[in-house]
Formats: structure tokens, C-alpha cells, sequence
């Protein structure tokens, strides 16, 4: 892969196209992505619609261990979900940090 595919298709691209990477844009992104509902997603996370809801729309951010045990249902890479989930809480608080999970 050259450099420009990964500069063309990085996440800095993605983010100015689509806006800042959340924990609930890619829950919602990969419930979408796979056609399930918000009902039929709440059931298998083992959680309300409205707590779903709240999730996929930043109302709401899920501890790491909770977006550890989501990532692992919804089929999404634990560690970037978790990375997600940390960085939301951050810049709630309105902490400049960068979130970097190795």
C-alpha cells in the first residue's frame, strides 16, 4: 500500500469528512452496517433501546470494561472500542489528551 492510500483512507481523513471517531459512531456504524435493528442490538448487548440509544448518540459513554464486553458482542476490534470509549470520556471533561492503547 502506498503512502497515499493510507494518508487518503487514515482516520484523520475519515474524522474531517465525517467528523471526530466516537464510541457510539461506530457502534451505531456497525449495527447499521450489519442491517440489526436498535431493538434487536439492545437485546443481544443485553441492555434497553434507550440505553442503546443514549450509547450511540454520546449521551452516554460505557466504562472500558463495558465497551471491551460491547466490542466483543458487536464484532469490533476490543482494543480500538476501548481506545474509543477512554477518549470520549476525556473530552467530556474537556482534557486535551490523546488516547494511546499499546
Amino acid at each position: 500500500m502506498s503512502t497515499d492510500s493510507k494518508t487518503r483512507f487514515g482516520i484523520k481523513n475519515f474524522e474531517k469528512k465525517f467528523g471526530r471517531l466516537t464510541f457510539g459512531k461506530v457502534l451505531e456504524a456497525y449495527r447499521t452496517a450489519d442491517e440489526i435493528s436498535l431493538k434487536d442490538m439492545a437485546k443481544k448487548l443485553g441492555i434497553s433501546s434507550s440505553s442503546l440509544c443514549d450509547l450511540e448518540k454520546g449521551r452516554r459513554i460505557p466504562s472500558p470494561s463495558r465497551a471491551y464486553e460491547i466490542a466483543k458482542i458487536a464484532g469490533g476490534p476490543p482494543k480500538s472500542w476501548v481506545r474509543l470509549a477512554l477518549q470520549d470520556q476525556l473530552d467530556q471533561e474537556g482534557l486535551k489528551f490523546i488516547v494511546s492503547i499499546a
